[in-house]
């Protein structure tokens, strides 16, 4: 690829950013607060999404196996 090509595209990017954000009205350091404060809530889900997803997945995989009479893993017996 082109790295003009691919410069100029990273800059049509940012201006769609700054267009769809209605952020080329700020002041430079109204700005960069504003990508500030959404840089870190866009952090701040995506590390609970991390988080949190894998342990809601279990457990609503352990109730609805208990719900189709599959047996909780401390029930099962072991046969040698």
């Amino acid at each position: 690829m082109d790295v003009k090509r691919f410069k100029e595209y990273i800059s049509w990017l940012y201006y769609q950013y700054l267009l769809v954000t209605c952020s080329y009205v700020l002041e430079p350091w109204e700005q960069s607060i504003f990508n500030t404060v959404l840089l870190t809530v866009v952090a701040m889900v995506v590390y609970t999404a991390y988080v949190f997803i894998p342990i809601h997945i279990r457990l609503a995989l352990e109730f609805f196996s208990s719900l189709c009479g599959g047996q909780h893993e401390s029930t099962v017996a072991i046969i040698s």
